[in-house]
């Protein structure tokens, strides 16, 4: 049965927003006047969630309903209400009237719609490939297939939960460097840019020549004032070739694998892929998904292209009977220990298990790259910018220590 949401005038004259299910809008118009509602506006729910006659703002400038933290959190609550005994339909009910966004609460209406027509809790939330991913879905058709649906959402909530917590620690570990090369970047444009040249004109009239210093700093400020637009132009030009060009697969994957190179970004790179591929392959093989069927959509989730084809390298092999261990180990972008553990899971029959603690083992090992290299550019960040303030100031002071040389 469909969903609509509506906007009505009680008796008091007050509005009322909500969502109902009706077979037509014209019935769920009389199911209104029934309550003694005066309907104002009844629209279907669309596979956004949202009302369909947004229509194209809503798919483009739109953001999505659940965000990553909001997904898990709602993930949880439903496996919470699940595994206590709730059935889905007055689950996805009780979350739908203690939604506060609304167009959240239209999402999970229809949700709750396509299942009480008799569509799966996987089927319906395919209706939203938007909203949830592929492996999302895949993991909940699974758990209702082997009748353990519960348990599945705490798993993949339990997921969902760890791969935000290692982006957030990324993030963080990043987001300092970050600020402290805008705002030196910033600090020098201004120096270089507006400083320098104030300073330069003060000593226009003299006849005396300027240290080197100070005229090198000059014909910086120069080009900066005089062709910064059109630097920064070229930059913008540049990014979105670069941009244009990454979208070409070979190109992108040719990158990719440069990028798996470089010395300290190559491993931490290498080790968050690796965690996520290996962590979403767990989940799936615990889920009871089949390991060819679990390895196409772990590869699907990482995002370096050049590890991707590795994965998928890999899916052939084990299609062709090869174990998922000996497949791994021939791929060297993979680390060594996600070989290791698949070994290990296939020999004892425990592979999901061992899967898993692979995953923990290569996010603990990136969250320490992470915040070693952050640690090391926290200080050459500083460094580098008080190196270079220094020489801005030099070669504003060393003519005025002329001048007063000259001057004794």
């Amino acid at each position: 049965m469909p969903a609509y949401s509506f906007e009505a005038l009680d008796s008091q004259g007050q509005t009322r927003k909500g969502v109902m299910e009706a077979d037509t809008a014209k019935a769920a118009r009389g199911l209104l006047r029934a309550q003694a509602l005066v309907p104002l506006a009844v629209e279907p729910v669309n596979a956004s969630g949202s009302q369909s006659g947004k229509g194209l703002r809503t798919n483009l400038f739109e953001s999505r309903v659940f965000n990553s933290t909001g997904l898990a959190i709602w993930t949880r609550q439903v496996a919470g209400l699940v595994s206590s005994g709730l059935p889905l339909e007055r689950a996805l009910t009780a979350l739908t009237d203690e939604a506060e966004d609304e167009r959240q609460r239209n999402l999970l209406a229809s949700l709750r719609a396509e299942v009480n027509a008799g569509a799966s809790f996987a089927k319906a939330l395919g209706q939203h490939p938007r909203e949830f991913s592929p492996i999302f879905v895949a993991v909940i058709g699974a758990g209702e297939q082997s009748g353990s649906l519960g348990l599945v959402l705490e798993r993949l909530a339990d997921d969902l939960e760890e791969r935000q917590a290692l982006q957030s620690k990324l993030i963080g570990a990043a987001l300092y460097p970050a600020i402290v090369t805008l705002v030196a970047i910033a600090i020098v444009l201004f120096l270089v840019g507006y400083v320098v040249p104030q300073v330069a004109n003060v000593f226009a009239g003299s006849k005396r020549a300027l240290p080197f210093l100070t005229v090198a700093m000059l014909a910086i400020s120069g080009v900066v004032r005089n062709y910064g637009w059109a630097m920064l132009i070229a930059i913008i030009v540049i990014a979105i070739s670069a941009r244009t060009a990454y979208a070409n697969t070979l190109f992108r994957q040719k990158i990719d694998a440069a990028f798996l190179k470089l010395p300290l970004l190559g491993p931490l790179a290498r080790g968050y892929n690796a965690a996520r591929f290996s962590g979403t392959l767990a989940m799936l093989a615990s889920a009871g998904v089949p390991i060819l069927k679990a390895l196409q959509a772990a590869a699907e989730t990482l995002n370096n292209t050049a590890m991707r084809a590795d994965a998928l390298d890999a899916l052939v092999l084990v299609r062709e009977g090869a174990p998922l261990a000996s497949a791994l180990a021939q791929k060297k972008r993979f680390p060594g220990l996600l070989a290791m553990f698949a070994r290990l899971g296939e020999q004892t029959g425990q592979l999901p298990v061992m899967l898993q603690r692979a995953a923990v083992q290569l996010s603990t090992e990136v969250q320490r790259r992470a915040m070693a290299l952050a640690t090391i550019l926290e200080p050459l960040l500083i460094v580098a910018m008080g190196l270079v303030v220094m020489l801005i100031v030099l070669a504003v002071l060393m003519p005025i220590i002329q001048l007063n040389q000259f001057a004794k």
